[in-house]
């Protein structure tokens, strides 16, 4: 399987922080569980730096292109 990375630093960063941000508003009960559970989804994909959804659709915001 190939894991080349296809997220930028700023979009990394921008999914990190949401995902951070919705986990965190499930935390303190602001949004259901449910909603903080799909945090996870933008904050792996931007501490890894690879997004499926991104393969599929032939996407890719990272500038360092092999």
């Amino acid at each position: 399987m190939n894991l080349t990375m296809n997220i930028g630093t700023l979009d990394r960063g921008l999914r990190m922080v949401v995902g951070l941000g919705l986990m965190a508003l499930a935390y303190v009960g602001t949004i259901p569980a449910w909603a903080g559970y799909i945090g996870v989804i933008p904050l792996a994909t931007g501490l890894v730096g690879v997004c499926p959804l991104y393969r599929m659709l032939g996407v890719s915001t990272c500038s360092a292109q092999p």
